[in-house]
């Protein structure tokens, strides 16, 4: 069992950053692949970044390319989103999620076993 609780979210102007984490509960921690997904209102849940247990891959979505960097810290079972460049379609709740995916299978949200309860992004324009 992995118990996964998101921090960091907040109010941002348009171009500002932000950092979300995700503490991981459990001793087993960096055998599951990590990733980080958002829901706006009335919208699906989107599939944003991912990164790899043991191997560092990490894989993003197009529209944040460039934008968002995944990272993880095996030591402090955490796992980040630096969130550069802001816009105000990027508001919605951002979930953490942990599992077992390769590739593109870590895009889709089923791949996923264990959920946080998801942080608020509000970017304001």
């Amino acid at each position: 069992q992995v118990q996964l609780v998101e921090s960091g979210g907040g109010l941002v102007q348009a171009g500002g950053s932000l950092r979300l984490s995700c503490a991981a509960s459990g001793r087993t921690f960096s055998s599951y692949a990590m990733g980080w997904f958002r829901q706006a209102p009335g919208k699906e849940r989107e599939f944003l970044a991912a990164i790899r247990r043991y191997v560092y891959d990490k894989h993003y979505a197009d529209s944040v390319k460039g934008r968002f960097t995944i990272s993880r810290d095996n030591a402090k079972n955490t796992v980040y989103l630096q969130m550069n460049n802001l816009k105000p379609e990027d508001t919605a709740v951002y979930f953490c999620a942990a599992g077992d995916c390769s590739g593109y299978g870590c895009y889709d949200r089923d791949a996923y076993d264990y959920w946080g309860q998801g942080t608020q992004v509000t970017v304001s324009s």
